[in-house]
């Protein structure tokens, strides 16, 4: 992922996105605050061919596993999704009583 972030919460998602995840590539602007053509260039062939690309797209199919195991059945979002429910589904018969 290469990122240019402009404005509120963008520059904060994409230091998680580099950060965390470890699935990015910053633009840099140069000294007039300006996104350069070139820097874009630059950012996207390091995405495309080098190293830094790939191990982003090691991290990115990592952190694909671990979402496809979180949403399948039994994972951890498949149950809090149900405890979520569950409470909305208890604190609805508790009005009615």
């Amino acid at each position: 992922m290469v990122v240019m972030p402009q404005w509120i919460d963008q520059p904060v998602n994409a230091k998680c996105v580099k950060d965390v995840w470890k699935v990015r590539i910053r633009v840099r602007v140069d000294e007039d605050g300006i996104m350069r053509r070139e820097e874009i260039e630059n950012c996207i062939r390091e995405v495309m061919e080098g190293e830094k690309g790939r191990e982003m797209r090691r991290n990115s199919k990592k952190w694909r596993e671990l979402s496809i195991k979180a949403v399948s059945e039994g994972g951890t979002t498949d149950k809090n999704i149900d405890k979520f429910v569950s409470k909305l589904t208890n604190f609805k018969q508790q009005l009615l009583t």
